[in-house]
């Protein structure tokens, strides 16, 4: 058995899937991507059938990235010779005094030069009469938001990594990390590997791998759920017919039209308690769905139902919610991430970032407000602020 290759990725969730694509891309079997679980688990934070795409964002720094980041998709759409993303349009609702100011989206789109549409609560329900909003709720409308379809996307990175000769290898949870002068070992399975570079994209596991490097990153995660509602209209909810949507406010929920069950999406961001990867549950939270109901039957009440599915996850945030993506200062031959609960439309991009960053040590995206030794991440106590 091949047990030397010059990258290993750990984690194969939605970015460390996308990284070991793009790395295959380029050095074909010289890849090797280990997963401690089975591969397409539920464990993490990349797995449910729909993730949000979208355009509005809240610095013209990450517009930018998502313009990127749709590019990135429809070069792996080209070479798998597959469709991945599903554009709904897409709806951020705002209220006078909503916590996360509306003007950061708008001012960063219009500096990226990305058109948007405002519309007032009558025009938001003439174009969707599924909604229920008062007359000060407006929203900003952009047509390329949509769904990137989080098991299809992986499914489809892992597939092609092995086409271009990558070797990918479930059930292998990592026991020990060394830096042997410029090589890297890994024990993972029960088996040895070396590699020259090594990228940890392991979620909410980053801190038990860091610690083999003496690193500690100020990490918070939580444990989240999705709920899927059998509405008796789901013909009214399907893609063609309604969009996604984020409640810009505290607390911040979000939705989906049908798309993977029979029902609608909704959940709250960073709505759950705090957890750990090894105290996690996979228990739904009753105050959480209570909150999602209320929500639903006010503002959406076409699609409350009785619950299809409910479905947790893991969040693992820094305390700015911004990404890590680097090279270890003292280690520049280990590349992380840590995509901030917010990673999965930028996965693919992510993926290629961190190929750049071990087969040329460089990327020619600018990953400076990423780096891993930015002031706050080497803060004892740092403050947190997860609303973006």
């Amino acid at each position: 058995m091949k047990t030397d290759y010059e990258h290993i990725v750990l984690g194969l969730g939605g970015i460390g899937a996308g990284a070991v694509y793009w790395l295959a891309r380029r050095a074909g079997s010289q890849v090797l991507g280990l997963e401690q679980f089975e591969l397409g688990h539920g464990r993490g934070g990349s797995q449910d059938h729909s993730r949000i795409i979208r355009l509005s964002y809240h610095t013209p720094h990450y517009v930018e990235m998502a313009k990127n980041a749709y590019e990135t998709w429809a070069a792996l759409e080209e070479d798998a010779g597959t469709s991945l993303i599903v554009k709904t349009g897409g709806l951020d609702f705002t209220r006078p005094g909503a916590a996360i100011p509306i003007s950061d989206y708008t001012e960063s789109m219009d500096a990226a030069g990305v058109p948007y549409e405002w519309l007032d609560a009558a025009e938001i329900m003439r174009r969707w009469p599924q909604f229920r909003v008062g007359d000060e709720v407006s929203a900003l409308y952009q047509e390329q938001s949509g769904i990137a379809p989080a098991i299809r996307c992986n499914a489809v990175h892992v597939r092609m990594a092995r086409a271009y000769g990558a070797t990918l290898r479930d059930g292998a949870a990592v026991t020990a990390i060394r830096d042997l002068d410029g090589e890297i070992e890994v024990l993972a399975g029960g088996t040895t590997y070396r590699c020259r570079k090594l990228v940890i994209a392991a979620g909410a596991w980053t801190n038990n791998l860091l610690f083999h490097f003496g690193r500690k990153l100020p990490l918070t995660i939580t444990q989240e759920q999705v709920a899927y509602y059998g509405t008796p209209h789901a013909e009214e909810f399907m893609p063609d017919r309604f969009p996604i949507w984020i409640w810009m406010d505290v607390p911040c929920f979000y939705g989906f039209p049908v798309y993977g069950e029979p029902g609608p999406k909704v959940s709250q961001d960073v709505g759950g308690k705090e957890v750990t990867a090894e105290t996690r549950t996979f228990d739904p939270d009753r105050n959480y769905q209570a909150r999602l109901d209320a929500f639903v039957k006010q503002y959406i009440p076409r699609a409350y139902g009785p619950l299809i599915t409910i479905k947790t996850c893991l969040y693992t945030m820094p305390p700015d919610r911004d990404f890590v993506l680097d090279t270890l200062p003292d280690h520049p031959n280990v590349a992380i991430v840590v995509g901030a609960a917010q990673g999965f439309k930028f996965a693919s991009l992510l993926g290629r970032i961190l190929s750049d960053l071990s087969i040329d040590g460089e990327t020619n995206h600018n990953i400076e407000p990423f780096r891993v030794d930015r002031p706050i991440l080497l803060k004892q106590d740092p403050p947190k602020n997860f609303m973006i």
